[in-house]
């Protein structure tokens, strides 16, 4: 496996620059719940109990406890969400919704750091979870179904906000080192302290994992940088963040039940499969003064940019993928609050982006609708402009009302850097069939959407709040829809999708308790898929129910108990044929949609020690579009225990999958071009040791 030469130094070096662990903070709770504070759903901090609408927060101290190894163990913790672990550190999102594959699928999901969009709008990647300092953050906010007037595009079927470490805070050092199987080692470290006159925080993260499985694993660095400094202008905050992935893949294991049998479920039948990655943020964030110009404004800008080198191992031919986008952005916004009650939250949002892709066939696949050499070449560039405004107004009794709308414009300028058509790179036809990749010539193509939303919201005691709303939520479609296509394809003409959701819903917080649950209604419309001819088209349609419940209980003699569950369908609304044969009928359940996800846990803080039990389910599911296969579902019990060894030390054991349980975290199956069940199999029975420290 390749890595960097110089990590085992620089994991040492780690160690001199930790992080404040959870740990820590575990031992010694108070027995009492947080005030339940959100920032994602208005960016700004607002009460749950003033919020009309869902949400999930996952705080440091949960964060802490999970040590997830994987952003899917941190998924489980939200009600309606499932990140469904592939291999190695890649994931496919699912939130009120179906895992959604396909080029792209991605946008349907909004993924944050700090508030601000990790990629560019028209070019996510599936797996850009592992670009995200998931194990650095000291909240996870979920907002699940339309992102309302606050955010736009690809905000559609749910929001995952990342929050890492402020500089404001107590100056010190902390941090862990966390050895498991396969060779599994993680470093995590923090600084906090004073730069001159400027509060600073640091953050780094280095990780290696052998793998249980053959041939496969990986390394990955994370870290950031904040510096905030006040003065008569305002604060002004600047902040960094980085990832690096160097990762060894592992494909499918095929045959029924294949996740079942323990010689099959450690083979690799892609050894050659890789991953390169990395991404680089850097952000500058100003709030004016109170009697300065533009008191009473946020104003953020960005830039970013990522790059991506992998071998397409579950395509004929395996071609290599090269991709890379660059984005600016800027979002400003603005509170107003009124002598009758009422407020107004605005803003505006600016975004420049331009990606790449280049994809390469070295080998002859044996196809002739698969040629060795170029398939694609062309880079993309689009400019983002959205408006929105926020309403909210009293109406007596503990009554208020809320109505926004967001309008947003998207639009592209592709630039083709290979023969525009349907040959091969050379100008030649694909015998005896067409080729399968078509190039559209250069175009250009915009999208307007509107979204409006309304809201009332009931405060019925001072802890207990009901709320009712309908949203709309959209997404254009992404670069990779619309230019890189297939069969005899010469354009796409496809149309952003929308979903409009209604729900209605309650939050419930006490001393001890917080409660959150909702029941929805979705109906998305334009669903863009692949047809029977391998073109991108749209108008299909998908409807989505169901019911959520979050709840947290702590109590002051050191029980605490927790609980994310949701029951759903999730089912098409068309009729339509697939590539692959397979027949989509409306009113059958969509497949890899589980409709029940849930995970529960039950622990005690005594003194210096922690103990902590979870169980984590996954529902039965469809493995195709027809129902012609299933998966049964798996159940997993966790235990996590810590004890605080010296004020400043802490040690933690964590047993993944204590019933060392056979189970699949993917299960797939396609019918061309001969019937196969896939699978990537779970892990078995882990124990991870963590020792971890800090000085304040």
């Amino acid at each position: 496996m390749r890595g960097w030469p110089l990590w085992r130094a620089a994991a040492a070096a780690a160690i001199l620059a930790p992080l404040p662990t959870a740990g820590i903070a575990m031992a010694s709770d108070t027995g009492t719940l947080g005030p339940g504070i959100v920032v994602t759903a208005s960016r700004e901090p607002l009460s749950e109990l003033d919020l009309i609408g869902n949400t999930a927060l996952i705080d440091a101290a949960r964060i802490g406890r999970v040590g997830a190894t994987h952003p899917a163990e941190l998924g489980m913790q939200a009600a309606g969400t499932w990140l469904q672990r592939g291999a190695e550190q890649e994931s496919l999102p699912a939130i009120r919704s179906p895992v959604l594959t396909g080029p792209g699928s991605c946008g349907a999901f909004l993924m944050l750091e700090d508030g601000i969009p990790v990629r560019p709008a028209g070019f996510c990647n599936v797996n850009e979870l592992f670009e995200i300092l998931t194990e650095q953050a000291v909240a996870m906010e979920v907002l699940r179904g339309p992102s309302r007037a606050t955010y736009g595009a690809n905000g559609l079927h749910g929001t995952l906000n990342f929050l890492l470490p402020g500089p404001q805070g107590v100056a010190g050092t902390a941090g862990s080192l966390e050895a498991g199987p396969h060779a599994y080692w993680r470093a995590i470290g923090q600084w906090r302290g004073l730069l001159a006159d400027a509060a600073a925080v640091a953050g780094l993260l280095l990780n290696h994992d052998g793998d249980f499985r053959a041939d496969a694993g990986y390394d990955q660095a994370k870290g950031f940088f904040k510096l905030a400094h006040d003065s008569s202008a305002g604060s002004l905050e600047t902040g960094f963040s980085g990832t690096l992935l160097d990762q060894e893949s592992a494909g499918y294991i095929t045959g029924y039940e294949a996740y079942k049998d323990e010689t099959l479920r450690r083979q690799n039948l892609n050894p050659e499969a890789q991953r390169r990655a990395d991404s680089e943020r850097l952000y500058l964030r100003f709030t004016p003064a109170a009697g300065r110009p533009l008191a009473g404004m946020d104003l953020r800008a960005w830039l970013h940019r990522s790059s991506m080198d992998f071998l397409q191992h579950f395509l004929p031919g395996k071609p290599r993928e090269e991709n890379g986008q660059w984005s600016a952005g800027f979002m400003a916004t603005q509170r107003n609050a009124f002598d009758n009650g009422w407020t107004l939250n605005s803003g505006l949002d600016l975004e420049l982006a331009r990606g790449t892709l280049k994809e390469t066939q070295a080998g002859d696949s044996g196809i002739g609708s698969l040629p060795p050499g170029k398939h694609y070449d062309y880079s993309a560039s689009s400019a983002l402009a959205g408006l929105f405004g926020q309403l909210r107004l009293p109406l007596g009794a503990g009554w208020f009302a809320e109505a926004g709308l967001r309008a947003e414009l998207m639009r592209y300028d592709y630039d083709n850097r290979m023969l525009d058509g349907n040959t091969r790179d050379d100008g030649s036809p694909c015998t005896p069939a067409p080729c399968r990749y078509s190039r559209p010539a250069d175009r250009d193509d915009g999208f307007l959407n509107l979204a409006p939303n309304a809201g009332l919201l009931w405060q019925i005691t001072p802890g207990l709040s009901a709320y009712a709303s309908l949203a709309r939520g959209f997404r254009p479609p992404q670069a990779a829809e619309l230019y890189r296509l297939q069969s005899q394809q010469a354009h796409a003409d496809l149309d952003s999708e929308t979903l409009d959701s209604a729900e209605i819903g309650l939050h419930w917080l006490t001393a001890i308790t917080r409660v959150e649950a909702d029941v929805y209604a979705m109906k998305k419309r334009n669903v863009i898929f692949q047809d029977a001819s391998r073109f991108n088209v749209d108008g299909g349609e998908t409807r989505h129910r169901g019911l959520e419940l979050q709840a947290q209980l702590q109590l002051p003699s050191g029980l605490y108990a927790g609980l994310a569950g949701s029951y759903s369908r999730q089912t098409y609304a068309f009729d339509a044929l697939t590539p692959g044969g397979e027949t989509i009928r409306s009113g059958t359940d969509i497949d890899t949609a589980p409709r029940r996800l849930g995970s529960a846990h039950l622990g005690l803080v005594r003194g210096r020690g922690l103990a902590e039990l979870e169980w984590v389910h996954v529902g039965a599911y469809n493995l195709d579009a027809g129902g012609i296969a299933r998966y049964e579902g798996h159940d997993l019990l966790n235990l996590r225990a810590s004890w605080r060894l010296l004020p400043s030390w802490n040690l933690t054991a964590r047993i993944n999958n204590l019933g060392d349980q056979l189970y699949a975290e993917r299960a797939d199956y396609v019918a061309f071009p001969a019937a196969s069940y896939r699978y990537f199999p779970g892990r078995d029975r882990e124990l991870y040791l963590e020792i971890a420290w800090q000085t304040h």
